[in-house]
């Protein structure tokens, strides 16, 4: 390739940001250099992009603007910058958007425009609508006219036209204009993107101040032409950006980092409703009335929140999905009356009229849940009501008045049909009639709801009411919700309906039925039994007569929790079905393994021509019936091999090149990437023929397939032919091609066998012509079919011998000639003599051309002197021979290759990916454009020397892990080195370090593994650019030419002279050499990967390792792009912010800034990632922009599917067409741990299997982030790609979705196309970011977009979100809450005594709980997770597989794990609904094999998990006390074994999960360590590692930010640990069977004396102990002889028995951990008293307490033997089951010998 295509025109850059006065000066561009067109880019050789940039410079005659010089290259946009004060860098940064945009929408259009050199006006109309969709939909909705003024005469003109007269000219000037203007606010507009409607009112100002430029008004006050209202350097930023961004700054600084309650201050969403209304006109003006207030924050007249007020409480779940809490209630109440008649079947109690008109109460309860839900709504939307928005208030305060007067009118009527009916004694024809009556109210009660139902069935109606914006609708839905501006219209088409809607029923259906017969049914009879109780003997005092009522609530409750969630369970069991049906129906898995590759690889040549080699089409047959007709018959064609179509390949040499060429490349970035070793290369390529070099030209008649298809196929046909002895030639050949590869091999074999003859003999010698002679008589008798007759087959065997022998002797390092020559001599002895049929005389032989005609003078052996061997570094032929060899003895099917897993599962993924439907590829230049983003903070780029080298505490060094746990790679990856030139592996440490860094980098979560994935879109569509545009000749010439690249540089051509870095693989025999210069331009204009690395800047201020690796990053990879944000000075303390933009310019060999775009202020007013991207945002290209995290991960062979991907936005699925493309996921990270493992299979369910069904059939998908594809300009105009808002968007992503759907997008998911993801592999990690997202669902709970979605979605799509989304993380809790409620419930049952009341005996077989505490366990043991695993692998991997990897887990303790991060789940959950306090945790991404000291596994779960399962603990042993029934062991071991499964699980996960955790030594340590952090005192710096009180304080941060309802909540829950007090005082033998309440009362004299007793000891410490310490001690002397009085007195005058002592203990310790958690709570009361230093250091005892408690079964099992082994095979036995030497890692004898 030329030199000149690779270098760049050198950059100049002008301050000012306005192009220089000479335009021929070099300036910095980012992807193409618009400002000079002459330039020598590839890019610039697309008309298109020409016309682009001339449509932006045609200023004509517009005005020019007054206060500076118009220069002559100037265009639109700087005309506008100079009118309205836009920045000049955003101006170029947008002048180069558009061109782009434009150029490659242009280059899309089909058929192509008559006149290609200008801009077609069909484009920039698209462009215009789609771009400016939301800004019209917005003046719809607040019926304002739009300011977009265009004369209608333009739609009428048709693409043909020449558009250079009329009015259309300058309307296309004007669209340009339009859309010019709103990218620029866009450009600059900084954080307000995230404030859509916001900008649209800036638009649409800005917009009608520019139509009065071109309308040429005149300025009434000063008589001039118009100016607009701001103009002047910076004049947007500073007079409109800037005020709105102040405001958003300062309510984000009042809302106390997020702490202070959602309502005290205006978050992004509420700004942004604020322009929902006409007020803004009114408020704001324009230009922007700084004194409006508006920007009022803190106190005053301040505009308060739009829209919504987020409340902290439970209550929103009711709130945002009342009408699935409505269903679950009323059916609860009608079968519980139904079931009271103890009737076996429903509908025979339905049959009394009593039991009807007792149905018919439900009605009171509905009315009173909607009275409860317009109480709700006003209590906490109260705020939204001020002197603007009154007519809230009067709805909020009417909507109570009727529901309460629905509730009157019900009740009323209802006591009138039971009033009649006791007066008649019977339903008298009187009672039927109030009956009626009572039905006639019903009917209008449910008016609206038969209303909405009619609707639902008619879904277009839906939509179209709720999108016109008349009068007359709004009246209509005023009453029943809020005028939104999003949330309008989300009714899917009629099919979608009926798909969800089945499903639904099913679900329901089921659930109802088992709720009735299982839970319901069965808790009647013990019910009635506990009713009819009498004189129950309870063992304590008893406040109310009468109270089994209570114990009653108390069975009912668990039962009730798990009805109100099982739900869940049936929506995971029937979505895990539905979910396999369309996978199957997909194609998924249908190639699992090499093996079924293998039986495809003759199909897979054509399914890539078919689906990445774009089709010459006619230019309307796309996307016509017969088409898709034609489509469909094809696939089926290629999916079941129907047909011969690599027949097609033979014919079509030009296909089979292509195809070779694409699977090499794939092939050799798996060598690149260390999963290939060299050999398997070789048997996995397609070998290229080279023409240049004729002795090296063998043209083989057949493909060759890659040997790994060819193995054994020779030596079968060879026994073949040894059984058919006598059969014809015909048969024979019949029986040989029956099998497609054995024929290829044979005739690849015979073929390879002449040409390697014939090249290693002198080209003149006799021998030469002998060979030549031999094969071209052989060639005649095939002909003739006559081979048999004439040739001995069983002969066949003893040449292949010989054949392989010759082979043998050629492939050894040092070739030994005379050996050669011997072999050859026998080889022709056998064929003359063995072979033919009929002997010959020598005569005859020297007549026939097969003996030399020799004189005797010359007499020499035959070959002796005719050897001429290649020369020992001619690869080509080397390999050839190779191959050859490979054919002949290869007997083994070669099942192992490649060896390693993952090359396996990317093989086998791609190619069946390629047999499932999508969407044919366009041309390259076809293509829509794309960009990647991922945001960066500070997370690792590439690992550095000494990050690799560092050992940890067990002397594992993280180079020495990745040796172990990637094994195969290590060797690849030395193999490679070694054939670059390295000597020896000391290099790796000196000249190849970077080749080792990058090594390791490439196996962890690191940025440098992301890039590397990214820009494989790049090289992809070179390579796809090339294809698309190459003649028959260039691909031809091009494999001829790798053939001989590869012959000359060895296999890989690798020059060790080159700088190793990763270009070094520029890999001279890859298709890149062939490229003409052009795919480079194709591939720029189509694709960019911006990496948002925030603080880059200030990491290269300070010389950051960091920094210089994203440079170098760079300069790798042309297509890359950085943007940071910039802090500058700008005098006293102020400083200036700008958005960056750098790269790398390769011709000035350094990093060039493009960008500099100057920001209002500081970036992170919001949460940090969203701020970041949205930074960066401004910077990408294209129609659709990839969010990429950075620990993910892309393949070579996913990306050349990419363009395929980006079809489906054209495609309409359902009634729209999507804006969200779902991509799955592969979690890269399974294989470190078991832990990993379970993870991994958890989440990849989740992006499989879960998200498919959520696609389809559910449509409910959200965004969960990561790889999806959104469509760029929809969101863009749209509020972004993530929300920012503090706290409540913590999970950034997936309000993304909800923005998405609620604003009428649409998501899809597809699952031929994957991206790698990287997960967390600690249990640590894993509890950090499970805690993490639990808090975000907590918030999101409190969302606007959670309520409008429950409100606004039909019934049935409203289920799927909430129990895709907030419900499973509610449900999750729910099951805890049961745990919980069973338990007490039992405690209470047992401590009063009802539990042993003879007749409740009967109580204990009861079905309901049996039922309760299955499903509890079910869940709890993850079998709710583990379905969808199974489901899942079951359908990608094999129903067996599938089912042993399920055993695994279960032995591998996955249930354990599943078990806990259940509790991490739900504490954090309830924590953040409860008390708020979610914050963004960082995980890390490490890896991990280090131990966890106890101290910090107990700081990280003592609150969420130790202290709650002791407690459940203290419960089960106090039931085992106390309980009649638990004398039966095996009835207690039946109720009680989940609950002991859960504490121990609890208690023992973090040490199971811990590498070490059973080791006496470590334990030993680890608790020493424990004390010492629990006593030190710590300064005022000490962090809560290091000091116990400082985590103490830090643990209770929720509790000082949570509201007063937050409080008085926390108290209530508080106060259960109360109760084992009162429960066991009257067990105790002192009290004498006595039940007054006195004996409670008194025992809160022993809390009071041990209170006192520790506030002494504390006193005498603090006065005597150091000086005077003698009296210390007679203090402490004291005490103990008082204490010994008393008990001795006690056991002598008082019935006190010795045991009461420990008995005592279960009743006092937990009372007083209940005063210190509600001391906790009263913080801010009791801190300033003395009292806080006493509870501050109970509080540390009972923290000591609950340690020893934790760490006893840890000491216990590390003292055992054996068993720290089994835990090292359980955490790491993926590792195990591969030979490793994990053990060693874990136990630290690193080898010595080793690196």
């Amino acid at each position: 390739m030329s030199s000149n295509h690779r270098q760049r025109p050198a950059p100049l850059r002008g301050q000012s940001g306005r192009p220089p006065k000479d335009p021929d000066a070099d300036d910095v561009y980012n992807i193409i250099p618009i400002h000079n067109l002459l330039a020598d880019h590839p890019s610039l050789r697309f008309p298109e992009v020409r016309a682009a940039a001339a449509a932006l410079r045609a200023v004509g005659d517009l005005r020019r603007p007054p206060f500076s010089t118009w220069q002559p290259h100037y265009d639109l946009l700087d005309w506008l910058a100079l009118f309205f004060g836009f920045q000049s860098s955003n101006v170029r940064n947008q002048r180069e958007h558009i061109v782009l945009h434009l150029s490659n929408a242009q280059m899309r259009l089909s058929p192509p425009p008559d006149n290609i050199d200008t801009l077609d006006p069909s484009v920039l109309r698209r462009f215009r609508r789609h771009l400016l969709k939301n800004y019209a939909n917005w003046c719809s909705y607040l019926n304002l006219k739009s300011n977009i003024w265009l004369s209608d005469s333009h739609s009428r003109h048709s693409s043909s036209d020449h558009r250079h007269t009329g009015p259309s000219s300058s309307d296309h000037r004007r669209e340009l204009l339009y859309v010019s203007l709103y990218l620029l606010i866009w450009g600059e507009s900084a954080n307000i993107r995230f404030v859509p409607e916001c900008i649209c009112y800036i638009f649409h100002n800005m917009a009608m101040e520019l139509n009065k430029i071109l309308e040429d008004y005149i300025d009434e006050n000063t008589g001039r032409p118009f100016l607009p209202s701001l103009s002047g350097e910076n004049a947007f930023l500073n007079r409109v950006v800037k005020p709105i961004y102040d405001t958003i700054n300062a309510e984000v600084k009042n809302s106390r980092n997020g702490t202070a309650p959602h309502s005290a201050w205006r978050n992004y969403d509420d700004i942004n409703e604020y322009f929902w209304s006409k007020r803004c006109f009114e408020k704001l003006k324009w230009p922007i009335d700084i004194g409006s207030n508006f920007f009022v924050t803190g106190v005053g007249k301040k505009v308060g929140k739009t829209g919504f007020v987020e409340t902290r409480s439970f209550l929103n779940l009711f709130r945002s999905f009342d009408k699935l809490w409505i269903m679950l209630i009323l059916f609860l109440q009608v079968a519980i009356i139904v079931a009271w008649e103890r009737r076996e079947y429903p509908w025979q109690a339905l049959e009394s009229r009593e039991v009807q008109v007792k149905c018919l109460s439900v009605f009171i309860t509905w009315s009173a849940l909607r009275f409860l839900q317009s109480l709700l709504d006003g209590g906490m939307q109260y705020s939204l009501v001020s002197r603007e928005t009154k007519s809230l208030g009067v709805r909020m305060f009417l909507k109570c008045v009727v529901a309460s007067a629905w509730i009157l009118m019900f009740g009323v009527f209802y006591g009138r049909i039971w009033s009649q009916r006791n007066q008649n004694r019977e339903f008298s024809s009187a009672a039927n009639r109030r009956v009626v009556n009572f039905l006639e109210v019903a009917l209008a009660f449910l008016a609206p709801e038969i209303l909405s139902l009619a609707l639902f069935v008619l879904p277009w109606i839906r939509n179209f009411l709720e999108n016109t914006n008349w009068k007359i609708f709004y009246l209509l839905s005023w009453w029943f919700q809020s005028r939104t501006f999003v949330g309008r219209g989300l009714r899917e088409g009629l099919v979608d309906n009926i798909k969800y809607s089945l499903f639904w029923v099913v679900v329901l259906a089921t659930k109802f039925i088992f709720s009735y017969f299982m839970q319901i049914k069965p808790m009647i009879a013990p019910t009635r039994t506990i009713l009819e109780l009498k004189d129950v003997n309870y063992e304590w005092h008893e406040f109310f007569d009468n109270s089994n009522r209570f114990a009653i609530g108390l069975l009912w409750l668990p039962v009730i929790l798990i009805y109100f969630m099982d739900l869940q369970i049936w929506y995971s069991i029937y979505s895990s079905l539905v979910g396999a049906g369309v996978g199957l129906f997909d194609h998924l898995g249908e190639i699992r393994n090499m093996q079924q590759l293998r039986l495809r690889f003759q199909f897979f040549a054509s399914a890539i021509q078919f689906n990445l080699m774009p089709e010459e089409q006619l230019l309307n047959a796309r996307g016509t019936l017969t088409s898709k007709i034609k489509d469909a018959i094809h696939r089926l064609k290629l999916r079941y091999g129907l047909g011969r179509p690599f027949k097609k390949l033979e014919s079509n040499q030009v296909e089979a090149y292509k195809f070779a060429l694409i699977w090499n490349e794939i092939i050799m970035t798996f060598r690149e990437e260390d999963i290939l070793s060299d050999r398997e290369v070789e048997l996995l390529e397609l070998p290229q023929n080279n023409r240049a070099d004729p002795r090296n030209n063998w043209d083989i008649h057949v493909i060759q397939w890659p040997c790994l298809l060819l193995c054994n196929e020779l030596l079968l046909a060879l026994s073949q032919a040894k059984e058919l002895v006598d059969a014809p030639d015909r048969w024979l050949w019949y029986k040989i091609c029956k099998n497609e590869y054995r024929r290829c091999a044979v005739i690849e074999a015979y073929d390879s066998l002449r040409y390697f003859l014939l090249a290693i003999v002198k080209y003149d010698s006799e021998e030469y012509t002998i060979i030549r002679t031999f094969f071209q008589e052989i060639d005649q008798w095939v002909q003739l079919e006559k081979f048999t007759k004439y040739y001995n087959m069983t002969a066949l065997h003893k040449m292949h011998e010989k054949l392989v022998h010759l082979l043998n002797l050629l492939l050894k390092p040092n070739i030994d000639v005379d050996k050669v020559v011997n072999a050859l001599q026998a080889l022709y002895e056998a064929a003359i003599r063995d072979f033919l049929k009929e002997k010959r005389s020598n005569h005859q032989l020297e007549e026939d051309g097969l003996a030399p005609r020799r004189t005797v003078s010359r007499a020499g052996l035959l070959f002796e002197n005719a050897i001429e061997l290649p020369s020992s570094n001619n690869e080509n032929f080397n390999r050839q021979v190779r191959r050859l060899h490979t054919i002949l003895t290869s007997r083994d099917s070669m099942h192992r290759v490649p060896e390693n897993l993952e090359a396996r599962r990317r093989i086998a993924f791609f190619s069946n990916s390629l047999f499932m439907n999508m969407p044919h590829a366009p041309q390259v230049e076809k293509m829509r454009a794309f960009s990647v983003l991922t945001p960066y903070y500070s997370e690792e780029v590439l690992y550095s020397k000494e990050q690799l080298r560092t050992e940890n505490e067990d002397g594992i060094s993280t180079l020495y892990y990745l040796q172990t746990i990637y094994a195969d790679e290590w060797k690849n990856f030395l193999e490679r080195m070694h054939r670059e030139g390295m000597v020896s592996e000391k290099e790796l440490w000196t000249t190849r370090l970077r080749e080792l860094r990058l090594w390791a980098s490439y196996r962890g979560q690191t940025l440098t593994r992301t890039v590397r994935g990214m820009m494989y879109y790049y090289r992809a569509l070179e390579m796809l650019a090339f294809l698309d545009s190459a003649s028959e000749m260039d691909i031809r010439e091009g494999s001829m030419q790798l053939g001989s690249m590869r012959s000359n540089d060895g296999m890989d051509g690798l020059n060790s002279a080159k700088t190793p870095s990763s270009k070094s693989l520029s890999r001279v025999n890859s298709v890149s050499s062939l490229f003409k210069g052009h795919e480079r331009g194709t591939a720029l204009m189509k694709f960019t990967y911006v990496v948002a690395c925030q603080i880059y800047g200030s990491q290269k201020a300070k010389k950051d390792p960091h920094a210089e690796e994203i440079l170098h990053l760079m300069k790798d990879n042309e297509a890359l792009r950085v943007a940071y944000v910039d802090e500058v000075s700008s005098g006293r303390e102020e400083k200036e912010y700008y958005s960056v933009l750098v790269k790398f310019d390769q011709k000035l060999g350094r990093e060039v800034e493009i960008y500099r775009v100057k920001l209002p202020g500081p970036l992170k007013v919001g949460e940090g990632k969203p701020e970041n991207q949205n930074h960066a945002i401004i910077f990408t290209r294209g129609d659709a922009v990839q969010t990429i995290d950075m620990n993910q991960d892309n393949y070579f062979e996913e990306a050349l599917k990419m363009r395929n991907l980006l079809e489906e936005f054209r495609h309409y699925y359902g009634i729209r067409k999507p804006t969200i493309l779902g991509v799955r996921e592969h979690i890269f990270t399974g294989s470190v741990s078991s832990l990993a493992w379970f993870m991994s299979a958890q989440e990849m369910s989740f992006v499989t299997l879960g998200q498919r069904v959520l696609a389809n059939p559910l449509k409910i998908r959200m965004h969960y982030g990561h790889p999806d594809v959104l469509d760029r300009f929809w969101f863009l105009t749209r509020g972004g790609i993530s929300k920012a808002s503090k706290v409540i968007n913590i999970s950034e992503d997936i309000f993304a979705g909800f923005n998405c759907t609620l604003r009428g997008g649409n998501v899809t998911h597809h699952e031929y196309i994957q991206v790698g993801k990287g997960r967390d592999v600690g249990l640590n990690q894993i509890s950090m970011f499970e805690a993490k997202v639990a808090s975000g669902n907590g918030e999101q709970i409190l969302s606007r977009d959670v309520y409008r979605l429950g409100r606004r979605l039909d019934f049935f799509r409203m289920l799927s979100f909430f129990y895709t989304t907030v419900g499973f993380f509610f449900n999750t809790m729910m099951i805890l809450l049961t745990v919980y409620a069973f338990l007490w419930g039992r405690l209470y049952l047992a401590l009063s005594g009802i539990e042993s009341s003879a007749t409740a005996d009967n109580a204990n077989d009861n079905k309901a709980l049996a039922t309760v505490l299955n499903q509890q366990f079910i869940i709890q043991l993850g079998l709710f997770t583990a379905l969808p695993m199974v489901v899942e692998n079951s359908l990608e991997h094999g129903f067996l597989n599938a089912i042993w990897e399920f055993i695994t887990m279960q032995l591998q303790l996955s249930s354990v794990f599943y078990t806990f991060s259940m509790g991490t789940r739900g504490h954090y959950f309830g924590r953040t609904i409860l008390h708020g306090g979610a914050k963004y945790r960082a995980t890390g991404r490490g890896f991990v094999v280090q131990h966890k000291s106890f101290a910090e596994n107990y700081r990280l779960y003592a609150r969420s998990h130790f202290v709650k399962a002791i407690e459940l603990g203290l419960i089960l042993t106090v039931y085992a006390s106390y309980s009649p029934v638990a004398t039966g062991t095996f009835v207690y071991i039946a109720l009680t074994i989940t609950s002991w499964f859960l504490v121990v699980s609890w208690i023992l996960a973090p040490f199971i999960f811990n590498p070490l955790g059973f080791d006496w030594l470590k334990a030993v340590y680890d608790f020493d360590d424990f004390m010492n952090w629990i006593w030190y005192r710590g300064g005022v710096f000490a962090k809560p590692e290091q000091s116990w009180e400082k985590w103490w304080y830090e643990e209770q941060d929720h509790l000082r930010t949570t509201g007063i309802w937050g409080k008085v909540l926390e108290i209530i829950l508080d106060l259960r640990f109360f109760f084992f007090q009162f429960g066991i005082v009257y067990q105790l033998g002192i009290t004498a069977g006595s039940k007054s309440i006195a004996v409670y009362l008194l025992s809160w004299i022993y809390v009071v004396v041990a209170l006192g007793i520790s506030v002494l000891l504390a006193y005498a410490r603090d006065k005597y102990a150091a000086k005077e310490h003698i009296y210390y001690r007679l203090v402490q002397f004291l005490v103990i002889i008082l204490a010994g009085i008393v008990i001795a007195a006690l056991l002598e005058f008082t019935s006190f028995k010795f045991q009461d002592v420990f008995t005592s203990l279960l009743a006092f310790i937990p009372t007083g951990w209940g005063i210190i958690l509600i001391a906790q709570v009263l913080r801010p009361f009791l801190e300033k008293m003395a009292l806080w230093e006493t509870i501050v250091s109970v509080a540390r005892l009972y923290d000591i307490l609950f340690g020893v408690i934790v760490m006893a079964p840890v000491a216990l099992l590390s003292w055992l033997p054996g068993l720290q082994n089994m835990q090292t095979r359980l955490l790491f036995n993926q590792a195990f089951s591969r030979g490793l030497h994990i053990s060693q890692i874990v136990a630290g004898k690193k080898p010595k010998a080793d690196l």
